[in-house]
């Protein structure tokens, strides 16, 4: 696809923005002039606001950035400011084909003591980002650090998880002020105002820096915290020494310009506009060239399907046996077989006859590592180049568990060197997606979730119809859908269908057997259901934790797809969607009360009609679309 960017630099004079504004204040106001982010200077220091269609969003907050413990405050040179716009259209892996990057940016330069440090903000019609550009400097050892505050408005509802398992935990819902002074939230921190509106705060293109977490201040903030702040999650240290863990305390020292990772906000009227919303992705550069001629439909850039033989897999780890998987993932026109750590223990040639037989299936073998092993340069080196000499289609890399700088720069060298080899990546046991796989399209998902491994998450109907407005903003999320056995919990059969179609991925890892899967009775549903959309509408009916209703555009083919909560709950659904004309639907639906069976109907719709279901607790629908 051919891009389109329109990129305008004027000098910071706008003045039917500013002049009835104080000195220093700046005013940038998205394209559609809906949003709005003020800053300000206040006691010295800057703030900042966000608001949305003279809602506050964050109300004025103090942007506090560190270097070498001491706290930068520097006064704003308004009449040096640069204003640009960006206009631009990219292709995209994920929620639709098409990224839209439409936003009012403006370069603030800010005057310290001993530097001039560059504040940069971009407002989109769908939310805010920020930025800090420190020049390089003469010390060098530098050391940064933020305490930016977001300030929440009152009574504003939160959805949030700890840190304890570093981003696999489960969400609660509190209202702001309910919210203890130390607790931790790891972003996206999704909250809904009291006018109705949401917004959601994480972070962009984190390279060379240490992620960010969020601490509550017992006041309606969320602070940023970088990990030196931060105790280990408890994955890592149960896989890692106390040596590592200790060194992964330290602060981290930056070498040359600084520039901190986008501080995001993301806003929207309802969530649809959440779900949907290209800003982080947009924060990160395109594809090199190089790397990935044809962007992401470069030719070895594969997205699909994927068997998984772990959760629901019958038998020893044999060759014959993942040999089954493979025939199995050809039986259902998937394109991926995952194979988990027992590879390393197969001897002689087993696993390149795997790789050779998979490839004639048009089959793709993945092999999961333990990120530990790829710390030293020239093991991980070696390691890719024999993987791509074996015909290895990708990686599935795991128990990274924190995001101290070390840390984020393992995960670039990972994406770089993998590139080189033309291997696809799945980052497991990861920190949330920042976008890099706008820059790095081999980056196909990311775990980052509680997903189906976890065996004690009772409550599965509420989980899942939390995540795709939490967790998922974030991009794509390695959850491993759809598994029919007790794991499933509080969910149907019908529920588990509908979740690949909701919780899709670029890499779609399905739990269950595929074996189980052929054997479905909505099976000929189940092989239509797409890694990557064309185009994504969230119906209004969608409420977080409680329900999750989406339609899904592959091509000509549409599906309706419904995660209800853990409660029973109706919901109508017209399908003005639909183009003019008679469209064949097969329908997945609950069984009554028995949780463990589908009903399959095969009916007839127009554009006209609507769809009223009474859906029971866990329960779940999808519906395939065909003219």
């Amino acid at each position: 696809m051919k891009r389109t960017i329109f990129i305008g630099l004027i000098l910071l004079l706008a003045i039917s923005e500013v002049s009835a504004l104080p000195a220093d204040t700046v005013l940038i106001t998205s394209p559609d002039r809906q949003i709005q982010c003020k800053l300000f200077q206040q006691n010295n220091q800057l703030h900042f606001a966000v608001i949305y269609k003279n809602i506050p969003i964050v109300e004025n907050s103090e942007m506090v950035m560190l270097l070498n413990d001491m706290v930068l405050q520097g006064k704003m040179k308004t009449s040096a400011g640069l204003r640009y716009q960006l206009n631009e259209h990219y292709p995209l892996l994920g929620a639709h084909a098409t990224a839209i990057n439409h936003c009012s940016g403006i370069k603030v330069l800010l005057q310290d003591q001993k530097m001039v440090d560059t504040l940069e903000v971009r407002v989109f019609n769908d939310g805010v980002a920020l930025r800090t550009i420190l020049p390089a400097g003469t010390n060098t050892v530098r050391i940064p650090d933020e305490a930016t505050v977001f300030n929440i408005p009152a009574g504003s509802m939160l959805w949030y998880h700890d840190l304890t398992m570093h981003y696999e935990g489960v969400h609660v819902k509190k209202e702001i002020s309910q919210v203890q002074a130390g607790e931790w939230v790891a972003p996206p921190a999704t909250y809904k105002l009291p006018q109705g509106v949401y917004a959601s705060i994480t972070e962009a293109n984190l390279v060379n820096y240490a992620g960010m977490a969020l601490q509550a201040n017992g006041n309606n903030g969320l602070q940023i915290r970088l990990p030196q702040h931060q105790r280990a999650s408890y994955p890592y240290r149960l896989r890692y020494s106390p040596e590592d863990t200790l060194r992964l305390q330290q602060p981290a020292a930056i070498a040359g310009t600084i520039i901190t990772p986008w501080r995001v906000v993301i806003i929207g009227g309802d969530l649809n506009t959440l779900v949907n919303s290209d800003i982080v992705q947009n924060l990160c550069p395109p594809p090199d060239k190089a790397l990935f001629p044809e962007g992401i439909n470069t030719s070895w850039i594969r997205p699909g399907r994927a068997v998984w033989k772990y959760l629901d897999g019958e038998g020893n780890n044999t060759f014959d046996v993942l040999k089954k998987f493979t025939d199995d993932a050809t039986e259902l026109g998937f394109e991926h077989n995952i194979l988990e750590g027992f590879w390393a223990r197969w001897g002689g040639d087993t696993l390149r006859q795997l790789i050779d037989y998979s490839r004639q299936k048009k089959v793709g073998i993945w092999l999961w590592k333990h990120s530990k092993t790829l710390r030293n340069a020239s093991d991980r080196q070696a390691f890719f180049k024999k993987c791509h000499d074996l015909g290895v289609t990708g990686l599935k890399i795991d128990f990274f568990d924190h995001e101290a700088k070390e840390t984020i720069d393992l995960y670039t060298a990972i994406l770089q060197e993998a590139a080189e080899n033309h291997l696809l990546l799945d980052f497991h046991g990861a920190n949330k997606p920042t976008g890099l796989a706008r820059t790095w399209p081999n980056l196909l998902t990311s775990e980052a979730v509680k997903g189906m491994e976890t065996s004690k998450l009772t409550d599965r109907a509420t989980h899942e119809t939390t995540i795709p407005f939490t967790r998922c903003l974030a991009g794509p999320a390695e959850y491993t859908v759809m598994l029919f056995s007790e794991r499933r919990q509080n969910t149907t059969w019908a529920h588990q269908i509908a979740s690949a179609a909701i919780l899709s991925a670029p890499l779609l890892t399905y739990a269950a057997n595929p074996e189980n899967i052929i054997n479905n009775p909505a099976v000929a549903v189940i092989k239509d259901i797409p890694a990557v959309c064309d185009e994504t509408i969230v119906l209004p009916e969608s409420a977080i934790g409680e329900m999750a209703a989406y339609v899904r555009r592959k091509g000509n083919k549409w599906f309706v797809a419904v995660m209800n909560g853990a409660a029973p709950r109706k919901v109508t659904v017209p399908l003005r969607f639909l183009q003019p004309g008679k469209y064949n639907a097969t329908v997945v639906k609950d069984d009554g009360g028995n949780a463990a069976s589908i009903v399959v109907e095969h009916k007839v719709y127009t554009k006209k009609d609507v769809i009223e279901l009474e859906l029971v607790a866990g329960g779940g629908y999808l519906a395939e679309f065909t003219l």
